[in-house]
């Protein structure tokens, strides 16, 4: 028996990773965070398989769901939303079953940031205005944010910013990060990225609290600030130009890359 967890991706039910997608049709139970994962993935699950929302669901709880499935000798598809390596609340079930000997897999899943840069249609890395790619988020009722991990910190570096699950603090995300980007910063909020209902407001530091009060989003919204968001004058990649000396190509050479 195994617990298979599962990164179902941002909310569309085909940005599940083909993995993914087997693992949940293979395994007789199914634990699924219920206001985060499209219902459509379920329907991949095998028929009579035990289907668990585990939204109202204590860590204890989990541990039983876990405990009982071992019994039974039953692989558990376990299943988060986006990818499970930042967020996920994966680490503690991951500790508790090593503490009861339980194996378990790992499968990542498209992280809602790589969803909401699709859905804006940019790179959020361009030549010589950004190179680097910061995730992070504000202090929340679940999780404090360590004393060295604040917006200013990461503003000084000038990278393009994806700031989760602080929709809620979008005044505060303003003016901690306006003194490092200027108010013309482009910024944008996407909500529910890859959902039916996805929405997008596109402003700058300066107007972004303003248009988003017009159309309130939940805590489901993304948060992307960087000049990147702007930029149509960046230099083109050396990595395509005809003089570029390619060390790794050879004739036939499929990759993309360095």
């Amino acid at each position: 028996m195994t617990v298979h967890f599962v990164g179902a991706g941002p909310g569309a039910p085909d940005l599940i990773t083909v993995r993914g997608r087997d693992i949940v049709a293979r395994c007789p139970v199914c634990l699924y965070a219920g206001s985060l994962v499209p219902k459509a993935i379920l329907d991949h699950c095998p028929p009579g398989a035990r289907i668990v929302d585990t939204a109202a669901l204590s860590l204890e709880d989990l541990a039983a769901e876990f405990e009982t499935a071992h019994a039974a000798g039953q692989d558990v598809a376990r299943l988060h939303s986006g990818d499970l390596s930042v967020w996920s609340a994966m680490g503690e079930q991951l500790r508790l079953l090593e503490a009861r000997g339980i194996p378990f897999t790992i499968t990542p899943g498209v992280p809602s940031f790589a969803a909401a840069a699709a859905a804006l249609g940019r790179e959020l890395t361009l030549p010589e205005v950004a190179q680097s790619v910061v995730l992070t988020r504000t202090s929340g009722r679940a999780s404090s944010m360590p004393p060295s991990e604040t917006l200013e910190a990461f503003g000084r570096t000038g990278a393009t910013l994806a700031v989760h699950l602080s929709v809620h603090a979008l005044g505060k995300v303003v003016a901690e990060l306006t003194p490092y980007y200027g108010a013309d910063c482009p910024v944008a909020i996407v909500y529910r990225a890859s959902w039916p209902d996805e929405r997008i407001i596109r402003g700058t530091l300066a107007t972004i609290e303003a248009q988003a009060a017009e159309s309130p989003m939940e805590r489901t919204a993304l948060i992307l600030v960087g000049r990147v968001l702007g930029a149509s004058d960046f230099r083109n990649s050396a990595l395509y130009d005809a003089d570029y000396a390619r060390r790794f190509r050879t004739p036939g050479w499929r990759g993309t890359g360095e």
